[in-house]
């Protein structure tokens, strides 16, 4: 029996064994899924691959799309800005950067499948030694040779397959934090955009309210000059008015800041960014946040927890399958000779040929602990990913909640705004008929302006936690994107 013979004997014994796949197979975790937000019946139900929640899709983190979600705000200049993160944010070009990196990791692994061939060619000179026996003693002998080699490793214990599973769902993972920093960042613009509103709009408050002040100081003055007002209520007056200017220019650090802030994350220089004010604070839009499963198919970080549960599974598999040998296929073809004219001629061809087994048989353990080195990492995976669940939930949860304080706290501010804007004007006309001092004036002033200023940053805060919802939601929510476009 020639030895290809018993070689390709051995190769089907390995594929035989090799029939038992190594690793285990992969199963998404069970998580604690409710069926409602707080505020309905909350009850819980397990979710897992083998028996699914009602309506469950398993989530494709590479094909994530979240929805130009910032256009149900209805402002043109906040969706020509959103436009531009994607372009020129630094921070996502860095995500694009690593998700490509992470795919040419997964080629790589790919690319294992494939035989390698290699071609070489060289001219050697040796010089033997006389000392030898033979006729070529004491001779200088040139070595011509040029051939191919070509080696192949069948992936009979799934060694390859466990290594591309891994680079895979790492790809995929890369893929989902570029959808989450994608998602992170436009909320953030967002945030920067309606916090400048929310000064823009106290910023004309303060500037009404200093021209009220500035009559009632000359109203004060003119009282003075009949000497029916006494000099300590001309001072109350100025007191007040220069009060509310000082507070008018401090809101333009903070505005400046958060200019700044937005050139940033559109990626220009802070210098040669600017932002016209503009007082208009919109409504917070109606936002459902649909079946609580379908969080788990939107949110791209939940994905990529996910897939990286995926990764250190398969990871599991590698070190599993290291206990198996390794089967390496190699064959070699060329011409070789001592002579150049003889040395591409037929006579001087040799070829080689056949299968090599290579497996380890005594590594000190070194093996076992990197396979509990690999459960460990699966397990810690798994709790990476139920944690993100969790904190998923307690988002939306929180900015619900928000949401909800936020609309009746606005409701009932604006009843304290009218009754103290009502209070004010009784104070101005006791005052003008000399029914009271003007320190009531300045009391009356001080609960209308704290009142007013609230109920604008009331309205900031209710579109702040409606971003802050739909970035918990995954950019979308019911199954219907922000743009009114339904999800498949």
């Amino acid at each position: 029996m020639s030895s290809v013979i018993r070689g390709g004997i051995v190769i089907a014994v390995l594929a035989i064994v090799a029939g038992c796949a190594t690793g285990p197979a992969y199963v998404r975790p069970t998580v604690e899924v409710p069926t409602t937000y707080k505020g309905q019946v909350l009850t819980t139900t397990r979710t897992s691959a083998v028996k699914p929640h009602p309506g469950w899709t398993v989530a494709r983190p590479g094909e994530a799309q979240r929805g130009a979600w910032w256009q149900v705000y209805h402002d043109p200049q906040l969706n020509a800005l959103e436009e531009r993160v994607s372009v020129s944010n630094q921070t996502v070009r860095k995500a694009v950067a690593m998700l490509e990196q992470a795919r040419a990791v997964a080629g790589q692994a790919r690319a294992l499948y494939y035989p390698t061939v290699s071609a070489g060619g060289g001219v050697m000179g040796d010089h033997t030694s006389l000392d030898t026996t033979g006729s070529l003693a004491g001779r200088t002998i040139t070595d011509y040779s040029a051939g191919l080699t070509a080696s192949w490793e069948p992936d009979l214990f799934d060694k390859i397959g466990h290594t591309v599973d891994a680079a895979t769902a790492r790809a995929q993972a890369s893929a989902a934090d570029l959808a989450a920093v994608e998602l992170s960042m436009h909320a953030e613009l967002a945030l920067d955009y309606f916090d400048i509103r929310q000064i823009d709009a106290q910023s004309a408050l303060l500037r009404q309210t200093i021209t009220a002040y500035s009559q009632a100081l000359q109203m004060v003055q003119q009282r003075f000059a009949l000497g029916v007002a006494s000099e300590y209520e001309v001072a109350q007056a100025e007191t007040q008015l220069q009060t509310t200017r000082s507070q008018l220019i401090d809101l333009g650090v903070a505005r400046a800041s958060l200019e700044d802030a937005m050139a940033t994350v559109i990626g220009v220089p802070a210098s040669e960014f600017s932002l016209t004010p503009d007082a208009a604070q919109p409504a917070p839009p109606d936002i459902p946040p649909g079946v609580p499963s379908t969080l788990l198919e939107r949110r791209p970080d939940v994905a990529a927890a996910e897939r990286r549960v995926a990764a250190a599974n398969a990871g599991v598999g590698s070190a599993d399958s290291a206990f198996f040998p390794d089967l390496v296929l190699s064959a070699s073809r060329g011409f070789e000779s001592y002579g150049l004219g003889e040395w591409l001629t037929l006579p001087s061809r040799f070829w080689a040929v056949g299968p090599q087994i290579i497996g380890t048989l005594f590594d000190g353990g070194q093996r076992h602990q990197q396979l509990k080195e690999a459960q460990a990492s699966y397990q810690a995976s798994v709790a990476d990913y139920r944690q993100t669940v969790l904190t998923s939930f307690q988002e939306v949860e929180d900015n619900l909640a928000a949401l909800r304080v936020l609309g009746q706290e606005a409701e009932t501010q604006q009843s304290a705004v009218a009754a103290s804007r009502h209070a004010l004007g009784l104070a101005m006309n006791l005052y003008r008929g000399g029914a009271t001092d003007y320190l009531s004036v300045v009391t009356a002033q001080t609960i209308a302006l704290s009142n007013e200023r609230q109920a604008t940053a009331l309205a900031g805060r209710r579109l702040d936690a409606s971003v802050l919802l739909i970035k918990a939601l995954g950019g979308s929510w019911g199954g219907v994107r922000a743009t009114g476009e339904t999800v498949g």
